[in-house]
């Protein structure tokens, strides 16, 4: 039985007069959900169904947890798509995506601490090429970790994409915090050119400051806020670097929490960011530590953007027109595998000279499906 978008059922024919699925095998390369999330948004643009097993078989929670089962779900509803197997756990999933992609207002729970934030990644490419505006309300967790968080994705990777035509904005109205979630983040991305232009990031250049926000929800009275913003100065001065961090203490979260983010821009239009968020015997003055260490690890390695960011962008490049290059600190199980899936789905062809990565962007326009000639198998 198949399911669509508002869960009713219907008969949905696989490889339907012919047409060409994506068949993928979710434990290679990362095995994380990543794979599924990527996949959903290639084919949600490229109008081509997607079969996927084995999903996130590898770890230690296999399948499909409530975070990537929305993702699909907004996916589908994006475009009126059908699903089969989009239920917590499942490790196979088969959508055919709808004919035409939709705009207006969409809002999404979670219904767990799950991240918010990779399911707006998931439908912020597919947001792009939508004939009108998209707003969306997404209900759950905004900070935690093994996912970017709000604050990286506002500040680093959305300005990022603004040189490439994206015209999206990131609001946290609540923030989110495990176990409970119940964080409330809005995004909402307009029309922009009918195709995203490439992006070149070469040369790493001079960044003045590094700026920062430490976050904390009812623990104004412990200083959690004012403690991450201490020792983030603290160990910035000492390896030479002035910062601005901005505290800010939150009251409308539903349980106590605390994040920090920090990021730098330079003169060359490059962008790098490091984020933590905190948790139940993590002290404050280890977000500090955890993220300073990360942000200056990427700087030192000449590149022009942080390790996250780096695996981020592959799949707005391999969808821009032309050929974009950008330095990456180190190739992560993530760059791999996105590589990989983008040259699978797409046929779009990408190179790592050193450090530099290059990507030849297959040029999809608004309103129109085919991009690339890959060959799936």
């Amino acid at each position: 039985m198949y399911y669509d978008a508002r869960g009713k059922s219907s008969q949905v024919r696989k490889n339907a007069g012919g047409d060409r699925v994506i068949r993928l095998d979710g434990s290679l390369h990362s095995g994380s959900g990543t794979l599924l999330r990527y996949a959903a948004a290639l084919a949600t643009l490229t109008k081509t169904p997607v079969h996927m097993v084995r999903i996130r078989s590898r770890r230690p929670r296999p399948g499909l947890r409530a975070q990537h089962l929305q993702a699909l779900r907004a996916c589908a509803s994006l475009c009126s798509g059908q699903l089969e197997g989009d239920e917590v756990g499942s490790q196979e999933i088969y959508y055919q995506p709808g004919p035409t992609l939709e705009g207006g207002d969409f809002h999404w729970d979670v219904g767990t601490a799950g991240s918010t934030t990779m399911i707006a990644f998931t439908v912020l490419p597919v947001a792009v090429f939508a004939p009108v505006a998209c707003r969306f309300t997404i209900t759950g967790g905004l900070f935690q970790d093994f996912a970017p968080s709000a604050f990286h994705m506002q500040k680093v990777l959305l300005p990022l994409l603004e040189t490439m035509g994206v015209r999206a904005q990131l609001e946290v109205v609540r923030p989110g915090y495990y176990p409970e979630g119940k964080g409330i983040l809005r995004m909402t991305v307009a029309p922009g050119p009918p195709s995203l232009a490439p992006l070149s990031l070469e040369q790493q250049g001079t960044i003045r400051e590094i700026r920062g926000i430490a976050l904390a929800s009812h623990l104004e009275r412990e200083r959690v806020a004012e403690r991450i913003a201490v020792r983030c100065r603290e160990l910035l001065e000492r390896e030479g670097w002035s910062s601005t961090i901005r505290i800010t203490n939150d009251g409308t979260a539903v349980r106590k929490g605390a994040a920090l983010v920090l990021w730098g821009e330079s003169d060359t239009g490059c962008r790098w960011g490091a984020d933590r968020a905190g948790k139940k015997g993590r002290r404050s003055e280890d977000l500090a530590s955890h993220a300073v260490g990360s942000i200056l690890e990427d700087l030192r390695s000449g590149a022009c953007t942080d390790r996250y960011t780096a695996d981020q962008l592959i799949l707005f490049c391999a969808v821009a027109r032309g050929t974009s290059q950008y330095r990456i600190p180190r190739v992560t199980e993530h760059v791999q595998s996105n590589r990989w899936l983008v040259q699978t789905i797409l046929g779009v062809e990408s190179r790592l000279s050193g450090n530099l990565l290059t990507i030849e962007g297959g040029g999809l326009q608004r309103g129109v499906a085919q991009l690339g000639a890959g060959v799936v198998k």
